[in-house]
């Protein structure tokens, strides 16, 4: 079997593709363009992606060896589900093994926006820090405070498990209540304005669709505390960012944290960056060394089950294994 790697994913991996066939891996340290993968990818029988590639109905019908398409990522708002389906093409993802690792990223940047942390590490680097200052670096606790929590999957309800540990009160939305998962961990479920309006900090764990996209703009921030923070670690269009930077300038909020952006990345002159109470990380949630490892032998692993006829791990459209 031939397959085609759209960038160096860890040997973790890779190990298991090379075992079973002719790997062709894009050794670019940025993405390849639509023309490249086309190149890398031409007479492959199965394609591993990450999030920086467009899986859609023009890219399948110039691969038309594809037969799997395996996401190394957990979202894959960057696939067409319906034409790869279409065209009978399995779509897998990695779901389940960066839950953790992405609530213990969404929280690390909760608690350094409001201990300023990144603000204090640059004044000690600038030669800034004189003595101790009684009004210096304030900002709201944490323990004690109240968390809205916008999405209560897998990731979400991680979040919870964590701001449980600092006596928070949990509010959550999602379209639907989870009664189970309210008693498990002390949430009350809210509309999506009265949750805007009774937390203190925000955090967003949402996929992107077409009902997410941009579905915090300024109506919303200003339904916000003046005091409160917010935080994605979903994905960068669910929030409005020309709207997310006039709430920090008229103060409708207080300051966010971002591991997500839109665009992405931002520009370095982007002013949303120069704002003294933003914090923003490179898309990193799921950047452990183990975390990685597990993403990439997963997405090996639901490439290689669909190329051998099994039922890889985790499918979104299963309904094509079955084809003749």
């Amino acid at each position: 079997m031939r397959i085609a790697v759209s960038r160096v994913i860890p040997e973790a991996g890779l190990d298991l593709l090379r075992q079973a066939g002719d790997v062709a891996v894009w050794e670019g340290e940025l993405p390849p363009s639509r023309e490249e993968l086309v190149r890398l990818a031409e007479g492959a029988d199965g394609l591993l992606t990450l999030l920086t590639e467009r899986v859609d109905g023009d890219l399948l019908d110039r691969l038309p060896s594809v037969r799997v398409v395996s996401n190394m990522a957990v979202g894959f708002d960057n696939i067409d589900v319906a034409a790869c389906t279409a065209r009978g093409v399995a779509v897998c993802t990695t779901p389940d093994v960066l839950t953790e690792t992405t609530a213990d990223l969404a929280f690390g940047l909760l608690l350094a926006v409001a201990r300023r942390i990144p603000e204090g590490h640059n004044a000690v680097l600038a030669g800034a820090w004189r003595t101790w200052e009684p009004m210096g670096y304030l900002g709201p606790d944490v323990h004690g405070a109240t968390l809205g929590i916008i999405g209560l999957g897998r990731i979400g309800q991680a979040v919870a498990r964590r701001a449980r540990g600092f006596d928070m009160r949990i509010l959550y939305h999602a379209p639907r209540r989870r009664p189970e998962v309210e008693e498990e961990l002390g949430a009350e479920w809210r509309e999506l304005d009265a949750l805007l309006a009774e937390s203190d900090f925000v955090s967003l764990h949402v996929p992107l669709t077409e009902q997410t996209r941009g579905m915090i703009g300024r109506e919303q921030l200003q339904r916000m505390r003046r005091g409160a923070v917010l935080i994605n670690t979903a994905r960068g269009p669910v929030v409005q960012t020309d709207a997310l930077l006039e709430a920090l300038e008229q103060g409708w909020i207080w300051a966010a944290g971002l591991d997500v952006t839109d665009p992405e990345p931002l520009p370095a002159e982007h002013p949303l960056l120069r704002h003294p109470r933003v914090v923003v990380t490179p898309h990193i949630a799921s950047a452990s060394f183990t975390t990685r490892n597990r993403m990439a032998e997963l997405a090996a692993r639901n490439l290689l089950a669909v190329l051998r006829g099994e039922t890889p791990p985790r499918c979104l459209n299963p309904e094509v294994l079955n084809r003749d």
